[in-house]
């Protein structure tokens, strides 16, 4: 097994002797009702535009939306769990948040390899969040991942 992404585990992630700029990964979820105000509990974020129909529909909006810091969970989720995954440490996240998520949309997540700086151990990625063909964030990452060496 020559192919080192064949023999990763659920708890290993991508050291950075394995990876490539290209490299992407996603992951897909359901924004829910209770994931809104779940976020909401936990965040202690309870703007109104996340939890009052009232209120939201006299906004911009026309209706509840959910957290952005919601959707850009997301994001921490490919990389935590998906390229690179378990072991990398994340240093920084650009954001621009272009479009709102609402209960019912399917958000995907994805993270695309665009550099990497093997004598620091860093990894960068495109990150964008997208709604059927609507991006509604994107922005860039920076990680540290492990080493084999």
């Amino acid at each position: 097994m020559d192919d080192v992404r064949q023999v990763r585990k659920d708890t290993e992630g991508y050291c950075i002797e394995d990876l490539a700029v290209g490299m992407t990964a996603s992951f897909s979820k359901t924004v829910t009702e209770a994931d809104i105000v779940l976020f909401a509990g936990i965040s202690g974020d309870t703007n109104p535009v996340h939890i009052n129909q009232e209120y939201a529909a006299t906004t911009m909006f026309q209706g509840r939306i959910a957290h952005g810091m919601l959707t850009v969970g997301f994001i921490s989720a490919v990389l935590g769990t998906k390229l690179p995954g378990p072991g990398c440490i994340y240093m920084n996240q650009s954001l621009k948040f272009k479009a709102p998520v609402r209960a019912g949309d399917t958000v995907t997540a994805r993270a695309t390899v665009t550099e990497l700086v093997p004598e620091k151990r860093r990894v960068v990625l495109k990150t964008v969040c997208t709604v059927g063909e609507t991006v509604v964030v994107e922005g860039e990452a920076l990680l540290m991942v492990p080493s084999r060496g």
